[in-house]
């Protein structure tokens, strides 16, 4: 059909691997083309003729995009828009949207479970089971490690969106008080503290922000060695705004009691990452999966059929630019 609406799905693996109902998407277009993952190679040949593309991850350029001339509409499978060049899709005609919040829940589950599993240290404890401590232990209990009760400590907050406000309900539930950082270049108010302030006072440090050019390397080598001897370092945001070099070299000395994170600079990690290239105390990484319940998936699905539905009626949502 010569009309025929066509949406190309570059990396739709990121989603199917454990979504089970794609009709909500499916119904949207007239035809559809799913593709597991797409290299830069083939990105061209795959988009040319799209009048919708989808994408999680797969970088979509300036220079790629202006070859797409049927392309009107990016749907972008995350809240994230860094691999996107927004300026250029806009100059270009191009409706660019994101879904939000369809993960808030799970981060924050997440969040907490990371800071539980490091205060108690768990990982550690059921590692030592698995290797037979406790069968030959000599009393009813091991204490190989040092365990922190996480009640009255100060947990500080980089980036106060849903998923920061979460953490931090969910912190004063256990008795935690909070501790909120001002906006990059805003100056702190009553209920905001500097980040150069707030970073000896803290107990955790739990990164919410997004990556942008101000919090790139915005917890580095100074930034880590402001913080209390022992305390913990949570990222479940972006792993480009936490130095990684700074970050391994904080956990190998121990000045820093344990990090929780989920993502990395590079992802997947090259093999000379400072942080995945040998094993690294007090280190509990999860491989960007906070996001990614069953729930939330579909969630986010749900949510790209609603932003090509709003954008098919003249009405989008969640425009970016």
């Amino acid at each position: 059909m010569e009309n025929e609406v066509l949406g190309v799905f570059l990396d739709s693996e990121t989603i199917m691997q454990q979504a089970s109902d794609f009709s909500a998407l499916t119904s949207t277009l007239d035809k559809w083309e799913f593709y597991d993952t797409t290299s830069a190679s083939v990105l061209k040949e795959r988009i040319i003729n799209a009048d919708v593309v989808v994408t999680n991850k797969v970088p979509l350029t300036g220079e790629i995009l202006q070859q797409a001339s049927r392309l009107k509409c990016i749907c972008i499978a995350a809240t994230g828009s860094d691999h996107v060049d927004i300026a250029a899709a806009k100059a270009l005609g191009i409706t660019v949207c994101n879904v939000v919040d369809y993960s808030t829940d799970s981060v924050i589950q997440h969040t907490i479970g990371l800071l539980i599993a490091l205060a108690s240290r768990i990982v550690d404890y059921d590692a030592l089971i698995k290797q037979g401590a406790w069968v030959k232990a000599k009393h009813f209990c091991l204490q190989n490690y040092r365990t922190m009760e996480l009640a009255g400590k100060v947990l500080g907050i980089v980036g106060y969106g849903a998923i920061g406000k979460g953490v931090a309900q969910c912190a004063r539930m256990l008795g935690m008080q909070v501790q909120v950082a001002a906006r990059q270049g805003q100056e702190p108010s009553a209920d905001r503290v500097s980040l150069l302030n707030l970073l000896p006072q803290v107990d955790v440090l739990s990164l919410h922000c997004p990556l942008t050019l101000e919090t790139r390397d915005l917890i580095g080598e100074c930034e880590l060695a402001m913080m209390k001897p022992g305390a913990l370092l949570l990222n479940v945001s972006r792993g480009g705004i936490v130095n990684e070099a700074a970050l391994a070299k904080a956990l190998i000395s121990g000045h820093l009691g344990g990090c929780g994170l989920d993502v990395s600079a590079k992802e997947p990690p090259l093999e000379d990452s400072p942080l995945f290239q040998k094993p690294i105390p007090n280190l509990i990484a999860t491989p960007h999966v906070a996001w990614s319940t069953q729930e939330a998936r579909l969630r986010l699905l749900n949510g790209i059929a609603a932003n090509i539905r709003g954008f098919l009626a003249g009405q989008p949502s969640n425009v970016l630019g």
